[in-house]
């Protein structure tokens, strides 16, 4: 009689499997971020597992921003934390630039689709103090612009105060990664055009912007929003024909 075994597990999917045996427990117990996790000898003891093997995937969840390590207190359910995503994006969105940019468009088609396609919600909601914050955004912009000099910050916090009428933290939050990808790859592109009237077009784009924000048009931001993300394409484009 032939005893067929069960094929043995390599140690990469044992550790994925160990670290999903960590985060089901995480929420089986209803542990919340701050939350402490058991100690490594009652984990250890619980899972079956030795402490050097718990470990490694400790580790791999510190890396996911799922557990934090507080030397001295212990391990803790970590708080939302989407640096994890933004280093992995960053580096894709860069590589890419090497091989044609593909991951890199496809980053800028995520981002011109979360802000295009929410944009009339936020109009909906948007308050008059928030509407005054992107009056004097776009004014420091302008101002800037007239004097040559980039707005990099300013135009970073006219897109965070867009949404922020939403009250979503976790959009806020995956805007900003994306905001910090996209403005990442911009940078590797080397190609920016810092000139005054770039400058000047830019901070007039966002002129256009909030004036649809303020007269309620939702078709038409949503519409000025896609169009946003024009430039980067071109020099995407451009790139992909050069390699």
């Amino acid at each position: 009689m032939t005893i067929t075994r069960a094929p043995r597990l390599d140690a990469h999917a044992r550790l994925r499997a160990l670290t999903a045996d960590i985060t089901d427990l995480i929420l089986d117990r209803g542990l919340l971020p701050g939350d402490a996790l058991p100690t490594e000898q009652e984990l250890s003891a619980e899972l079956g597992v030795g402490r050097n093997t718990l470990r490694e995937a400790i580790k791999v969840l510190q890396a996911l921003g799922v557990v934090e390590i507080r030397h001295g207190f212990g391990m803790f359910v970590a708080a939302e934390n989407l640096l994890a995503l933004s280093d992995s994006l960053t580096f894709r969105g860069q590589m890419s630039l090497r091989h044609k940019g593909h991951e890199a468009n496809e980053l800028v088609d995520v981002r011109q689709a979360l802000e295009s396609g929410l944009v009339g919600a936020a109009i909906a909601a948007i308050t008059p103090e928030q509407l005054a914050t992107l009056e004097a955004t776009v004014a420091t912009m302008e101002s800037l612009a007239a004097n040559g000099q980039n707005f990099v910050e300013a135009d970073k916090n006219f897109h965070r105060t867009l949404f922020e009428p939403l009250n979503n933290e976790l959009l806020s939050n995956l805007l900003g990664v994306f905001w910090d990808v996209y403005r990442s790859i911009h940078q590797s592109m080397d190609t920016a055009d810092s000139s005054r009237s770039h400058l000047a077009e830019t901070a007039h784009s966002h002129r256009e912007l909030l004036e649809a924000v303020r007269a309620g048009d939702k078709a038409l931001a949503s519409d000025l929003l896609s169009s946003h993300f024009d430039g980067i394409r071109e020099q995407l484009a451009r790139m992909a024909d050069i390699r």
